[in-house]
This record gives C-alpha cells, sequence and structure tokens, in this order.
C-alpha cells in the first residue's frame, strides 16, 4: 500500500518515512519487540521507530472499516496489548446506532446493523407529526446525518431517542424530565437529564451515543464551536433600515473576557505532534481575534506538571504581553524539552492551576470577576493516570464562577477537545458545560482534524470586517492567498491574463492596462476559489491613466495610475479561501489592526519605498530624471540591498503587493511593470538582482485612494468600504 494513501487514512503528514508491514530480514536488535503476528486482517500498518523500544505501531483500515485494536506500544521487548495468535486484529465495519428506538413511528427498513452509506426512513402514527430528518443516512464516523425524527405533541416537544440510547421519562409538561442512557459500550455524550422548561424548550444538548470508532468531522465541530463561541461572547443581530447587517459581537457593559486554554503534553504526545499542538493553539486564537473582543490569555502545558507560557495575571498587567505576536513568540520559544521528563497525564493538575488562577483574579478585583466571561478550553489525546478524578476540580470553578446561581452559570463555558483514540469520553463528558442547545466536547481523530476545523471556523456574515484573514502553515495554498482573482480578457488571437485581489464582495482590484478600447464585460472572465468563475458587470479604469501620456518625453509606456476596478454582477460569499484583502486608509483595516479612529491614520498602514534610479534602465524609457517615470504614485520593490526580494513575473499583473501586520494583510499596492522579466528563461529563478525594479500603484496615493473611495464606498451590489 503507497505511503500516500497510508497518510490519507491518518492524516500524519510526518510520517511518511515509516516503515510498512513487517520484513522478515529485519534482524532483531537489543530491547526490540517480535515482528510475528503484527499484521491485521483487511488492513495495514505503520511503525514510528521501527520494532525498537518506545515505538508505537498504528493500525490502517480501508475507508468505512475500524481496527479492532488502535495501536500497540513497543515496551520491555514486548508489545502493549500482546499479540494474539488465535485472534488477529481485524479491520471491522464502522456502524451506526441503532435507529429503531424511534417512538410513535415506523422505521424503515429493519436490520440487525446499520453499515456505512446506509439508509433509514421514519414516519409517524395517525394524529402525530413528524419533526426532524424523516431521510437518515449512516456516515464514515458512526454517526446518522440530520437530525432526530420525533413524533408528538406537549407543552415540550418529544424530545426524542436518539439512535443508540433509550430513554426514561414520557410526560413532557413544565419541571418533567426525561433521563438517557446508551447501549453498551456506546458513550452517552451530551446531557444525561433534560428539564421541560417554562419557554417550550429542553435544557441540556441533545444527547449522543458515541463508539470507540466514532468522531465528530470538522465540520461538525466547526459549526457547533463557532455557534457557541458566539453564543459566548453575546453574539446578537443588529439591523439598520431593515437590512441585516451581519453579526456583531458585544459584551455587557464593563464585560470583559478570560480564556484558558490547557494543552496536554503527557507521554503520548511526540515532538511532533507537540509543534502540531502549538500551531493548533495560534489557530485558535487567530480565530478569536477576528472578532472585536480584546481577550486576557492563560495558556497551559500538562503533563505530570504544569508548564504556564502565558499566565492571566501577566497578560492583564504587562502591556508588552498584550499582543497576538508576543503570544506567538511565547508559544514559539516554548519546547518540547521545557515540558519535563515527566510525562504522565495529570489533567485535575490542570484544572487546580486554572483554579487557583481564577481565585487571583477574583481576590483582585471581585466585580471585574463577577463581570468576567470565563472560558476554559483543554485539548487532551488520552485518560488521566494520576492526580485524581479532575471532577472536584471542575466542580470548584463552577462554584467560584456561578456560586450555586443559575443566572450566572452563562458566565462560564468549559470545552473540551478530545484528540485520538485514547479519549475517556464518558469522564470527559463530566468536565464540560451542557448549555441549552450547545455543544461542549469534541472527539476528533488528530490534531490535522482539529486543525481543519478551526480553519474552517469563520463567519460568513462578517466577512468584510475580516479583510486580510489567512493562515499561511496549513496544506490548502489558497487559503494564504484567498483574495486572489485570475482576470483573462478574450481578444483573438491570444487575449491577455492578470491578477487582480478581492477587495469587497464584489469589487476586484487590478491593473488599468489588462483591458484595451474595445473590451466589453462579456470578454472578461474571473476565475476566484477552486472552479468558481464570476460574470463582471463592468470595468473601470483610473480616470488620469494614459499609457502614452509621456510618448513626447522619451517614454513608450507610461503607467502611472495603473489602477483599475471590476465589479462582479451578484456578490461572492466569503469562505476560508475566499475573503477580501485589506484596503489601506478604511475603517474596515483599522479593525482589522485594532486601531482606534485617533489611531487609524494612514501612515500607521503602511509606507512608500525609495528605488526609482534603475527605472531608466527599463527598455523603452530614455529619460534623464527618473522621477518623470517614477512619480509619488508609485511604490518600487525589487534589487537585493538591503535584502534580496522577490520578483513580479509576466501574468501577474494587476496582482496585489502587500504587508502583514498584526497578523492582517493589507495591499498597499497594484503590480504594474517591471525593469527586467527575471522570469523568462532563467531556470525558475524568481528572486531580484541587483538592478532589477518593480513599481506598483501606490495605495496611499491621495490620487488613486480618491478613485477607489469614489466606487468601493458606493458599492450597491456587494459590502461598501468606509475611507478614513
Amino acid at each position: 500500500m503507497e505511503c500516500k494513501q497510508r497518510l490519507k487514512w491518518l492524516m500524519l503528514a510526518m510520517i511518511c518515512p515509516l516503515i510498512a508491514g513487517a520484513p522478515s530480514s529485519m534482524s532483531k536488535s537489543d530491547n526490540s519487540c517480535p515482528k510475528e503476528n503484527l499484521n491485521i486482517i483487511g488492513g495495514s500498518f505503520v511503525l514510528k521507530d521501527g520494532y525498537s523500544h518506545g515505538s508505537l505501531l498504528k493500525y490502517i483500515c480501508p475507508n468505512g472499516y475500524y481496527p479492532s485494536i488502535q495501536s500497540r506500544l513497543c515496551q520491555g521487548e514486548q508489545w502493549t496489548p500482546k499479540p494474539k495468535i488465535r485472534k488477529p486484529a481485524v479491520c471491522k465495519k464502522i456502524t451506526c446506532p441503532n435507529p429503531r428506538v424511534f417512538e410513535n413511528g415506523e422505521v424503515s427498513p429493519y436490520k440487525d446493523k446499520y453499515y456505512v452509506n446506509d439508509t433509514t426512513t421514519y414516519s409517524c402514527h395517525s394524529d402525530y407529526i413528524l419533526r426532524g430528518s424523516a431521510v437518515r443516512v449512516c456516515k464514515p464516523n458512526g454517526k446518522w446525518n440530520g437530525s432526530t425524527p420525533i413524533c408528538g405533541p406537549d407543552h415540550c416537544p418529544d424530545p426524542g431517542v436518539p439512535p443508540g440510547s433509550s430513554r426514561a421519562g414520557n410526560v413532557f409538561n413544565i419541571d418533567d424530565k426525561v433521563t438517557y442512557r446508551c447501549e453498551r459500550p456506546l458513550t452517552l455524550i451530551g446531557s444525561k437529564v433534560r428539564v421541560c422548561q417554562d419557554g417550550g424548550q429542553w435544557s441540556g444538548t441533545e444527547p449522543q451515543c458515541y463508539a470507540d470508532f466514532t468522531y465528530d468531522t470538522p465540520e461538525e465541530a466547526s459549526d457547533a464551536f463557532s455557534s457557541s463561541l458566539k453564543s459566548d461572547l453575546g453574539v446578537s443581530q443588529q439591523f439598520e433600515q431593515e437590512d441585516q447587517q451581519g453579526k456583531k459581537i458585544t459584551m455587557d457593559q464593563g464585560g470583559k473576557l478570560d480564556i484558558y486554554i490547557a494543552v496536554d503534553a503527557s507521554d503520548s504526545i511526540d515532538e511532533e505532534d507537540f509543534t502540531k499542538a502549538k500551531t493548533t493553539i495560534k489557530l485558535l486564537i487567530e480565530k478569536i481575534s477576528y472578532y472585536p473582543v480584546s481577550p486576557n490569555y492563560e495558556i497551559l502545558v500538562f503533563a505530570t506538571n504544569v508548564s504556564p507560557i502565558s499566565r492571566i495575571r501577566n497578560f492583564k498587567l504587562n502591556k508588552n504581553e498584550r499582543s497576538l505576536e508576543r503570544i506567538f513568540e511565547d508559544l514559539d520559544k516554548f519546547t518540547y524539552d521545557n515540558k519535563g521528563d515527566k510525562t504522565g497525564t495529570n489533567i485535575a493538575k490542570a484544572y487546580s492551576e486554572i483554579y487557583e488562577s481564577m481565585v487571583m483574579e477574583k481576590n483582585s478585583n471581585e466585580t471585574a470577576f463577577s463581570e468576567t466571561q470565563h472560558i476554559i478550553i483543554l485539548f487532551s489525546d488520552g485518560q488521566a493516570n494520576m492526580g485524581g478524578n479532575p471532577k472536584p476540580k471542575v466542580d470548584q470553578i463552577k462554584h467560584l464562577v456561578t456560586r450555586n446561581d443559575p443566572n450566572r452559570e452563562k458566565k462560564l463555558d468549559l470545552y473540551v477537545f478530545g484528540v485520538g483514540e485514547d479519549v475517556n469520553q464518558e469522564d470527559i463528558n463530566d468536565f464540560v458545560s451542557h448549555k441549552d442547545e450547545e455543544k461542549h466536547f469534541f472527539k476528533l481523530p488528530d490534531l490535522a482534524a482539529v486543525q481543519q476545523m478551526f480553519d474552517d471556523m469563520i463567519d460568513e456574515s462578517t466577512s468584510v470586517g475580516l479583510c486580510g484573514v489567512v493562515w499561511e502553515g496549513l496544506e490548502n495554498k489558497r487559503r494564504a492567498f484567498p483574495w486572489l482573482a485570475q482576470i483573462n480578457v478574450a481578444r483573438p488571437p491570444k487575449g491577455s491574463n492578470c491578477m487582480g485581489s478581492l477587495v469587497t464582495s464584489s469589487y476586484i482590484l487590478t491593473a488599468a492596462h489588462c483591458f484595451l478600447e474595445g473590451d466589453t464585460p462579456e470578454k472578461i472572465t474571473v476565475k476566484l476559489d477552486k472552479d468558481l468563475i464570476v460574470k463582471v458587470k463592468k470595468y473601470v479604469l483610473h480616470p488620469k491613466y494614459n499609457i502614452t501620456a509621456k510618448k513626447h518625453m522619451g517614454i513608450k509606456e507610461y503607467y502611472e495610475f495603473d489602477v483599475a476596478l471590476v465589479q462582479l454582477e451578484k456578490s461572492v460569499k466569503m469562505t476560508s479561501t475566499l475573503r477580501p484583502i485589506c484596503i489601506p486608509c478604511t475603517k474596515e483595516t483599522n479593525a482589522a489592526l485594532k486601531l482606534s479612529e485617533s489611531e487609524g491614520t494612514c501612515k500607521k498602514h503602511g509606507k512608500r519605498g525609495a528605488c526609482v534610479e534603475d527605472a531608466k534602465k527599463a527598455e523603452g524609457i530614455e529619460v534623464k530624471n527618473a522621477v518623470e517615470v517614477v512619480t509619488d504614485n508609485f511604490l518600487c520593490s525589487g534589487g537585493t540591498e538591503p535584502k534580496t526580494d522577490d520578483v513580479a513575473c509576466k501574468g501577474e499583473s494587476g496582482g496585489a503587493t502587500h504587508v502583514n501586520k498584526k497578523g492582517r494583510v493589507i495591499q498597499v499596492g497594484v503590480i504594474s511593470w517591471g525593469v527586467k522579466d527575471i522570469c523568462k528563461g532563467n531556470n525558475n529563478r524568481f528572486t531580484s538582482v541587483s538592478d532589477s525594479r518593480d513599481f506598483h500603484s501606490n495605495l496611499f496615493s491621495e490620487k488613486i485612494r480618491s478613485f477607489l473611495k469614489e466606487h468601493l464606498e458606493n458599492d450597491n451590489i456587494g459590502n461598501p468600504l468606509t475611507f478614513l
């Protein structure tokens, strides 16, 4: 089986060179484990460190199957658990929980077991109305799609019986309770007890029954966590003149936000996984930073002991600590060896450290503590094997925040992300919040899935306020340039190709020289995200653009004001791979950089370069004064001093010249023209030489900015921008 196939199943990009199968020719070395009886029926395995002591063997099964034994560990010249000759490991078909717990109706077809892609249909007896999904399909993660079907009226709607569970309680009036349990060996995740409330809603979260092989998909987890997090932050809908303006984050007056993040770094985490865990924390913090709130952070790494990376108290008292850059810098400095040699899993110790920090905050300012929203997020890939039961520590935290007042329960949110196959689902379900219709426990197969989940976690309704959002550490490179647009103008015999940048949901910024007289919108093709081709309504050039304006002065082609805007017929929907770049001198960029109105000036958004003399070396230019060619309406890049720059190639005209500030990307120029074509016939060398220069239309130029303002502030199709 090829390495790529194994990687796809495992989603572990770091183990490609591992050993697959059991080569009989390998000689047994000191402290090595046996090579016999390790194979799995219907699958394969990979070894992390051969057959030596400490090596981890992981079994791999095809899609739709799971291994009867997830992994083995080589210890003391023996595998744990020990292989059995008569009962070898086997790939079993994934099943979904029994759906035949449906009450007051019928489910078909009737089967002993339901496998991946099996479909069930539901109907109610007479006098009952069906709510929920009438058709459900068994998914590869061992869960049914859709929502639990329900038949029957009462003060509260019938809460249903989720697949694989049974329910005690059939009266659904105010204060009546229903209690759930799951069939063995399934584990109940969610609320074991739900109460019918005055408003006709059930308390808590609908339970689900998880098998050992059941996971949340990144998409499921992203939707649920994003929804719950927005509730934590006090998300409310705001409307203006009957038009929906999108979701805004609002905190109670004087409200504050403290976020505690604890990450398991016990013996089951190797160095590469530890690096992935730090990247995961960065992703989570960056996602939270998209909202106009400024949380205080405490970040802990725990194994036997707890190692703090950032403390809430320091974060509040030290202004130098209060930035994403500083948090990321501290994370980068914290190495795998910093966590120490003691590698047990002491979850209770992690919660105890958080509790002590919270007590310190309460003692420091009880009023502020009372007004604060507290969010605790724990990542763990295993079971607590020391420090005792974490639940009493969790209960201490609950009591500290809520003071047994049900109205204060909204001030605390406890999340757990269980990663991998060794997660103790039943115990962890007791560590999380069970708020109405919210999910606080998530189980994912590995850190790659957690990263994908956070990467997908974007509130699409706030797309304009989230300009310049990128994440370069992921496999999908489109997400590093989500604003990128490819523009083609059909002209026989060849046509022209340019690049552009999505600057609002309906406008693309590009170069004016991409268009010629006679070009019409129907000749223009714009490609955005993968396979997304959009229609053009119109394009408009800067009114002062004139390529022949200085021909009489010895400048064959003159590119001052080389900017154009392309307006799309329809506004496009924002996604993680389709998002606008930030435009300088706008309130939206102020918000992205978290600058106040007084702080948010164009000078803080960027500055002009200083390389102009090499412009005279370009073909078709015969002038003594370089300023005639390169006015203040240009930015310049290239050369080798003080560093060697990348260069633009043909076909990249109209693309964005950008800078990264505070984790957001701001476009400062539009690629216009260059002195030399370094890319042509140069063995794919795309770095500058001493006198190669590229010139870009300067978006800080007042005359270019006024052109952008005229059109982008009056966008009647998408989301208009507001210029400073």
